[in-house]
């Protein structure tokens, strides 16, 4: 059943790789088999593969078995086989993370929801929708919106990344700035426990004060506390109108300045992302695009929206912020004319984590600050980059002080088991903190970013949340060594 695992060690040597842990046995296979069927138990080389990487940097980790359940009954049923003989296991989604979080890098069972993919129902009278976590995220807020009705957190990878993902991470998105994040939308969960139970985590209203809140515990909670199989989402009425415009920056410091800006000026916008200007030739030549100006004279862009259901005090306010701009050095500022510039723009905002990533930054992290705090922490990456020898290029959520930072090494491709970019990070991550910000804002901590929580957690903050994993999954089999290590 399991292959012969040379290839992996010949081809992936200097990308991380680990081979499972021998812990799966034939009965186990058959076992796994009888629950979810022939078909959805693999263990060939292709699949292994397949499901052993997400977009983490270079690593890859061997499962020793995929299982593709269908129902929470069969999750369950898979979960107290493997509690019960202490064999690990990865929930997946889609496997778009960044954090490492879908990792099997303990081997044992690697446990797909990809054909949990459904959307149950949509309540148009009380503004909810139910959905199965195998769900695309880009799918779902389609399928609402054809009802009038929106779903406003919106990651960069929505048309892949599963919606059960999204919860497992508390994604945010370019419309978190004024609408939230995944948390805020969250009503209920089904969960699957580590021990095989199955239970409701809250009720399907929009306050509850009724005990703690497991649900808003299970959000964000990177697969370690319980699988989620159905999720209860709020809704809300689509707006009618939206408004888009490009504004060019010389300087990467004043576009940065900029953002705090036109906040304390009384405007919330839909969406106000930063991109650099280095990361923004590299995704324009990957998509062939001429629709933004690349040239030397430019440091950044600030892509800014505003949305809602009057055009003229959209208008208004897009007249009010260009105007508000002009302080900070803009340049000729681009309106979209029409959908298809709308579309266009964004196309490139959403894939430059992808074009980075493949002309050679591997290593992405997620810092948040303090959004007036965003030309400090541009100015301490840069100095960092010169320090420790690596090219950075920042892009990401500005208008929530969320800066996504990709790194280029010449020599050092991934920052897991690095100790000089281990080292160049955690200068990274101290001078975060300094500034009042945090280690991740939407990607999670998952396996590559735990060795850091010690910069923004003291040991009372590490005991607690060590005491509920152990609450919840005491024989520590689910997405084990993520987040932190059981002591």
């Amino acid at each position: 059943l399991v292959p012969d695992r040379n290839y992996f060690y010949q081809n992936y040597s200097d990308m991380g790789v680990i081979a499972g842990k021998g812990l799966i046995t034939t009965a186990h296979v058959e076992k796994f088999k009888s629950i979810v069927g022939d078909a959805y138990v693999l263990a060939d080389e292709e699949n292994l593969n397949h499901y052993g990487h997400d977009e983490t940097e270079q690593l890859l980790f061997l499962p020793e078995v995929v299982l593709k359940p269908r129902t929470a009954e069969e999750i369950a049923a898979i979960m107290k086989i493997c509690n019960q003989d202490r064999i690990p296991v990865t929930p997946r989604g889609a496997g778009t993370g960044l954090s490492g979080g879908a990792l099997p890098h303990l081997g044992g069972v690697l446990l797909s929801t990809e054909r949990m993919n459904s959307i149950l129902s949509i309540d148009e009278r009380n503004l909810q929708v139910i959905t199965e976590p195998g769900v695309i995220t880009e799918v779902l807020q389609n399928a609402v919106k054809e009802k009038g009705l929106f779903y406003p957190p919106d990651p960069s990878s929505r048309g892949s990344c599963f919606i059960g993902g999204n919860i497992a991470e508390n994604s945010g998105g370019p419309k978190a700035v004024k609408y939230g994040v995944v948390k805020d939308y969250v009503l209920n969960l089904e969960v699957v426990l580590p021990n095989g139970e199955i239970i409701w985590t809250g009720a399907n209203v929009l306050k509850n004060s009724t005990g703690y809140n497991l649900t808003q515990l299970m959000v964000g909670s990177e697969g370690t506390l319980g699988i989620v199989t159905k999720i209860v989402l709020k809704l809300i009425p689509f707006p009618k109108y939206d408004l888009l415009m490009l504004v060019p920056f010389a300087s990467l410091e004043k576009a940065s300045e900029a953002v705090s800006a036109i906040f304390r000026a009384g405007f919330v916008p839909s969406a106000l992302e930063l991109v650099e200007i280095d990361a923004l030739k590299i995704v324009s030549q990957m998509v062939d695009s001429t629709a933004v100006p690349v040239d030397d004279s430019i440091a950044a862009h600030l892509i800014i929206e505003v949305d809602g259901n009057n055009m003229d005090v959209l208008m208004s306010e897009m007249e009010s912020i260009a105007e508000l701009l002009t302080q900070f050095d803009a340049g000729e500022i681009f309106f979209a004319d029409d959908a298809q510039q709308k579309a266009e723009l964004w196309k490139l905002r959403r894939r430059v984590a992808e074009a980075v990533k493949t002309s050679g930054y591997t290593i992405e992290e997620d810092t948040v600050v303090p959004r007036a705090e965003l030309p400090a922490l541009i100015k301490g990456v840069k100095e960092l980059g010169k320090q420790y020898g690596f090219h950075a290029v920042c892009y990401g959520h500005a208008g929530d002080g969320n800066l996504h930072i990709r790194i280029n090494h010449p020599t050092i491709k991934n920052s897991h088991g690095n100790e000089e970019m281990t080292q160049a990070l955690r200068a990274l991550f101290e001078l975060v903190q300094k500034l009042g910000g945090t280690i991740s804002g939407e990607h999670g901590i998952g396996l590559i970013q735990k060795p850091y929580l010690s910069t923004v957690f003291r040991d009372a903050n590490m005991y607690l949340m060590r005491e509920i994993k152990k609450a919840f999954d005491p024989n520590n089999i689910l997405n084990a060594g993520k987040i932190f290590d059981l002591n």
